[in-house]
């Protein structure tokens, strides 16, 4: 959604009859995950995507046809399908569609909380009654506008809905016709719009900068830590959303206690100094964080280890420490050696194994837990 989100609300502004497509689910090999979005202007323009090219020509009509006929749709295609199959999608991915024409009441609000980077889920009913598909809610932590068609499948929604906004987790949610939880017949997209998750670089290295370029490059909320003034600024890190001078234990501290480290940030210790490394990682360690990862030969991971120990850290945390940093890729460069410590991060999000998928058989796609 965030990709057509400008086209969305400029057609609806302008009163234009659009068609817009979300995926609601995915099985196998599906390319998109859920809350993917295509939009389809009057012109004929279309921005996003559902599937990566698979099935994208027939979506396209789907939308036309909707934008001018106003009805909904919900529609799947997978490997069973003659459509989907003829556009190439043979791969054993299956992904179901809504399509609707683009444009609700509570576009402005959504599109206002994204722009000031807070959380914010729309929630869509894609099946269901008549009456009810299509309908739109829109929370936020602490409000929500619209309405899916029924007050006792409001409160259940919004109940249900931030609960997958404060994990930033897009989903179906099923419920009875007036909103039963142990119902069935009735389903509601929530599309979890949460603020980009952080990377934190300490250590304004080179390595720092060629892991900052790949963090930004991954959706990350960029930010590189360091003590030094000469080395910690700006002209040296540009892909970086800010470049802080300070001390990292002190820095990453304060960030936790103001309450702006999440499950979702990564922090990267690139010092290759105890002075600094053993203090940030000792806080590092002590958070719920996605990732920590800290540079350094096998030697200096050792010496890293026994100081971290003598801190008072117990074997579970010190276990969660990815050291030495990154995967074997055999980098030698910054920015081989950048691109390991992404894939060792994406490997973690998603379990994979960091091996050669040509030598691996089973399920390409892990399944998000």
């Amino acid at each position: 959604m965030r990709d057509v989100l400008d086209d969305l609300v400029a057609a609806w502004r302008l009163g234009e009859p659009a068609g817009l497509a979300t995926v609601t689910a995915t099985w196998s090999s599906a390319p998109r995950q859920p809350g993917a979005a295509m939009l389809v202007r009057a012109d004929g323009t279309a921005v996003g995507s559902v599937s990566g090219g698979c099935v994208e020509a027939v979506v396209y009509e789907l939308c036309r046809e909707v934008a001018a006929s106003g009805r909904p749709r919900a529609v799947r295609y997978g490997v069973s399908d003659d459509d989907a199959f003829e556009v190439g999608l043979p791969c054993g991915g299956t992904i179901g569609v809504f399509v609707e024409r683009a444009g609700f009441g509570e576009l402005d609000v959504l599109a206002a909380e994204m722009g000031r980077q807070r959380p914010v889920a729309l929630l869509t009913c894609v099946d269901g009654p008549a009456e009810r598909i299509g309908r739109h809610l829109v929370l936020t932590p602490e409000a929500r506008h619209g309405s899916l068609g029924g007050d006792r499948l409001d409160d259940a929604a919004a109940d249900d809905g931030r609960g997958l906004l404060a994990a930033g987790r897009t989903g179906l949610l099923r419920y009875g016709p007036d909103g039963q939880r142990r119902g069935t017949g009735l389903d509601v997209l929530v599309s979890s719009f949460a603020p980009a998750a952080r990377m934190l670089v300490f250590g304004a290295t080179d390595h720092a900068a060629a892991v900052a370029r790949i963090g930004a490059f991954l959706g990350y909320r960029v930010t590189v830590c360091d003590a030094r003034p000469v080395f910690a600024t700006a002209e040296r890190f540009p892909e970086a959303a800010e470049v802080v001078v300070d001390w990292p234990h002190r820095y990453l501290a304060a960030e936790a206690s103001a309450g702006r480290i999440d499950g979702r940030t990564v922090v990267c210790v690139l010092t290759h100094d105890p002075r600094f490394d053993v203090p940030v990682l000792q806080v590092a360690l002590e958070l719920p964080l996605a990732y920590v990862g800290a540079m350094g030969s096998r030697r200096t991971h050792d010496d890293r280890h026994k100081r971290l120990g003598e801190t008072g850290l117990d074997e579970a945390a010190l276990a969660r420490l990815c050291s030495p940093i990154g995967l074997d890729l055999g980098a030698r460069t910054p920015e081989e050696t950048a691109v390991s410590v992404a894939a060792e991060i994406v490997a973690l999000r998603w379990h994979g194994t960091g091996e050669r998928l040509s030598g691996t058989s089973g399920p390409i796609h892990h399944e998000d837990v």
